[in-house]
């Protein structure tokens, strides 16, 4: 029977090596005028993967990366991948203080960093040495040791208690997540992908490995660039152009001025709903695209609802989602039961494409999953059109294609003894899509805006820190009968002093 479960699974690696074998010679991974063909690339993997046995790196340690994209990012990733091991993507826009509390979490093996962010990578672990990740590689064999249901990456993804959490994203989701990719999307092997947002996030490091295992070549970018992306639809077919609302305008913006004759592009874009009915009429048109009518997560991939693609030139009078493939989905009520159709209920999710719970949080992976399916905290109701969005059980900032929940904010406010009470929601914003507002009462009033702005700064990274400031009495903030502070009420309250 072990014989016949070990035939029935693979892994990342040795999907990639295949593909490598099969076609040695197609790139793989291009940085500006770097190109690693799919034999180079596993050689070079194969490499690092060697150096990182050597330091002791084996079947289920963590390591830890703080780079912006490059490709030694993708093949240390590559290489973890071979050893059973899992890469915890740090997010480089934190600061110091919650970069070490991520760290800590994971409990790391190896803490590796790039040139620009080795500052930072000392002052989150001065007790831990950061190894510059260029460095790594030495001759050598490397044991190919993975299994399906080991880690293959961490991504932190933050909580409504205010601190972050370590989604465990394993080779088996990795795996199906590449299938959900292709099938909703209906891309082909020669497709590429332009892997321009931070590999701390699903759009850096998820779709740079989805086209690998599909056999495309990936372009790696230090993070957006309108002309650098153009210049690259002049060259290779791209199966996904991922932009987010924050850069569709920019890029549209370019399109018009430059007029670029494209090699074709088969989906553009992400999150219909929070982008501008006019931007997804003209960008679908400028690249002759449909445009992706998504709705995902960290800890499902591009599932549960990215089944739905709109046509250039339509603009459907409802963003109503479609379900994803290899996707289970329930939506249900308070009492744990399913809502009727137009009830609006949680969406709760089954399907290989999920995350395997958040590392060293038992009580969260209980209640999370509670009954053998995921909760995501996501309301949606169903009607004729398909699943529409109604909104978030656990309030959720989406800006710029950054999660923020309020607690990480808040908690730094009210930690200050001037502060009485505060709250942060969210408030429009035509760039950002929402930004975070801080409503605080004050029991000293030698502190200003300015002076809220600066407690932010010391503690949170810049797209968490509140975009305004309201201050108001203690009195008035709107409560209920059991004293919370009612947070749809006052973002109602912040939404109608902006208008």
């Amino acid at each position: 029977m072990s014989d016949i479960l070990t035939a029935s699974g693979t892994t990342v690696w040795r999907l990639i090596a295949g593909r490598a074998h099969d076609r040695p010679e197609a790139p793989a991974l291009i940085e500006g005028g770097r190109v690693l063909s799919y034999a180079d690339m596993i050689a070079a993997a194969d490499r690092i993967a060697a150096d990182l046995a050597a330091r002791g790196v084996t079947r289920g340690d963590r390591v830890a990366v703080l780079s912006e994209n490059c490709i030694e990012y993708g093949l240390t990733q590559l290489a973890c991948a071979k050893l059973g091991a899992m890469v915890a993507c740090l997010n480089w826009r934190l600061v110091a203080p919650e970069l070490a509390w991520c760290i800590e979490l994971v409990q790391p093996r190896l803490v590796l960093c790039s040139a620009r962010h080795r500052d930072l990578a000392r002052a989150a672990c001065p007790d831990r040495q950061a190894l510059d990740l260029r460095s790594l590689g030495c001759a050598g064999e490397a044991p190919d040791q993975a299994r399906p249901e080991d880690g293959f990456i961490i991504i932190y993804t933050s909580g409504t208690t205010g601190r972050p959490k370590a989604a465990v994203i394993s080779q088996r989701a990795q795996i199906a997540r590449m299938c959900a990719f292709r099938l909703d999307l209906g891309l082909a092997r020669e497709d590429g992908y332009i892997s321009w947002a931070p590999m701390f996030h699903m759009g850096g490091t998820e779709h740079l490995f989805s086209t690998l295992l599909i056999g495309g070549a990936v372009t790696v970018m230090d993070g957006f660039d309108a002309d650098r992306i153009i210049d690259t639809l002049e060259q290779q077919r791209i199966g996904w152009l991922m932009t987010v609302p924050a850069t569709t305008e920019l890029l549209l913006a370019r399109l018009r001025t430059r007029r670029p004759r494209i090699k074709g592009v088969r989906v553009v874009g992400a999150m219909a709903d929070m982008t501008p009915a006019a931007v997804i009429d003209e960008v679908t048109r400028l690249l002759d695209a449909p445009y992706l009518n998504s709705f995902g997560a960290t800890e499902t991939g591009m599932p549960p609802l990215s089944g739905d693609l709109i046509r250039p030139g339509e603009m459907p009078r409802s963003l109503a989602k479609k379900l994803s493939v290899l996707t289970e989905l329930r939506l249900v009520g308070p009492d744990g039961r399913d809502v009727a159709e137009g009830e609006t209920g949680e969406a709760w999710v089954r399907g290989p494409t999920l995350f395997s719970g958040y590392w060293n949080a038992d009580q969260v992976n209980r209640e999370t999953f509670s009954g053998g399916w995921f909760h995501m905290g996501d309301l949606f109701r169903r009607t004729p059109a398909g699943y529409e969005f109604a909104g978030r059980s656990k309030y959720l900032i989406k800006s710029g294609g950054e999660n923020i929940y309020p607690a990480e904010i808040e908690r730094v406010i009210l930690a200050d003894p001037r502060v009485a009470d505060a709250i942060v929601v969210r408030r429009p914003d035509p760039h950002w899509g929402e930004v975070p507002v801080a409503v605080v009462a004050r029991c000293d009033d030698s502190l200003d805006e300015a002076g809220v702005i600066a407690l932010c700064r010391a503690s949170l990274a810049g797209y968490k820190r509140p975009k305004g400031v309201v201050f108001v009495p203690v009195e008035q903030f709107p409560r209920s009968t059991s004293g919370k502070i009612i947070r749809e009420a006052v973002e109602a309250m912040v939404q109608e002093a902006t208008a």
